[in-house]
This record gives structure tokens, C-alpha cells and sequence, in this order.
């Protein structure tokens, strides 16, 4: 009696159909992006002017202890009331004929920030802060930025800020980006984002 052979099974599309799937999954897959602080590195230590003189009222300190404690200007603080306190005093408009802020909407206490221009938020942490702290305190400070620009988008523009950096970022939008650049440039130039960290602290010095 002959062998009787078995059936071949042809595998050659196979291989077609494993690279279209393939090609499938590559284009549809939304992969997760962690997205971390956006910080502008400080320069090299040979391009740091040395005579760089800062007013202690043109200064907001903000300092977290190894206990997750928060204070501002040496007064304890909640982290709820940070982003307020820091508008106020970015916003403050204190400063007189050529540092006088004619777009600020603060309270303009001589003894708070000149302009927007001026002001420099100084961050300063222990080496035992919290991860989760840290980044809430930066969070609240970022706001206080961000709401203050969006406010003159608004009166500026008719559009927050915060929309225009949405659009400028959209492949599918369809206004003109140059002209989009250039008034997120101008707004930013408004309230220029000095956020200083300084070196973290051991916990007996802060």
C-alpha cells in the first residue's frame, strides 16, 4: 500500500498578513509620554555677571523644610494659599516712572515687587523634602505664571495663553503660527518666568 502523504498548508501569505498587522498596531498604538518640568537650565558660571543685583523687594522666597513645611518670606503658609500669594506678588506693580507696570493689576505696595520684569521667585528645598511636595510647590508657582498670562491673552488677544501654546503645538490648526509665536513671545516677555532654585539645604539649615 502506497504512503499516503500529508496535505500541504500553504504559509506563504502568512508572513504579508504578520507585517500588515504589525503595521496596524505601530500606527494606531498611543504610546504613554511622562512629561517631567519644563526648567531653563542656569548658564555656564563664566556667562553669570557677578555685579547681578536683585532688590530684597523685587525677591519671593519660598522655602519647604524636611517636614513638608512651607513658607514664604519666613511665615509658614498652606500650599493651597502659595499660587495666590505669588500673583500678588508678581502682579503688584510697585515700581515708580521707568519700572512703573502699567498693565499690572496689584495692589502697587512700594514695599512689594517694581514690575513683573523684576520679580524673582526663589525656591528653596531640604534635601529630605518630599518628591510629591517639591513638585506641588512647583506646580502652584508654574499657576500663578501661567493664570497671570492667560489674563492678558485674554485682554490682548481675546484668547488665554495657555490656548494660544495649545494651538501653536496643533498640527490641525489653521491660524497663522507666526503670528501666534510672536504674541506668546510678547506675553511672555510680560511676566518673564524667574523661578531661581537654589541648592537643596541639609534639614539643620533650613
Amino acid at each position: 500500500m502506497a504512503r499516503r502523504l500529508a496535505p500541504e498548508v500553504n504559509a506563504g501569505s502568512m508572513a504579508d498578513i504578520a507585517f500588515l498587522l504589525l503595521i496596524f498596531f505601530l500606527v494606531t498604538t498611543t504610546i504613554e509620554t511622562d512629561y517631567g518640568i519644563s526648567r531653563k537650565l542656569p548658564p555656564p558660571p563664566e556667562e553669570i555677571q557677578k555685579d547681578t543685583f536683585i532688590k530684597e523687594k523685587n525677591l519671593f522666597r519660598v522655602e519647604v523644610n524636611q517636614q513638608n513645611e512651607l513658607f514664604v518670606e519666613k511665615s509658614p503658609m498652606e500650599l493651597k494659599d502659595l499660587k495666590e500669594a505669588a500673583k500678588a506678588f508678581l502682579d503688584n506693580g510697585g515700581g515708580v516712572k521707568e519700572e512703573k507696570c502699567f498693565y499690572c493689576k496689584g495692589v502697587a505696595n512700594p514695599k512689594s515687587s517694581d514690575n513683573p520684569q523684576k520679580a524673582v521667585i526663589s525656591l528653596i528645598n531640604s534635601r529630605e523634602t518630599s518628591y510629591e511636595m517639591y513638585i506641588a510647590v512647583q506646580n502652584e508657582l508654574v499657576k500663578a505664571y501661567t493664570e497671570l498670562r492667560d489674563r492678558e491673552g485674554l485682554r490682548l488677544h481675546g484668547e488665554p495663553y495657555s490656548k494660544m501654546k495649545k494651538n501653536l503645538k496643533d498640527v490641525n490648526h489653521s491660524g497663522d503660527k507666526t503670528l501666534l509665536k510672536k504674541r506668546i513671545t510678547e506675553i511672555q516677555q510680560m511676566y518673564p518666568e524667574k523661578l531661581s532654585e537654589a541648592e537643596p539645604l541639609k534639614s539643620n539649615n533650613l
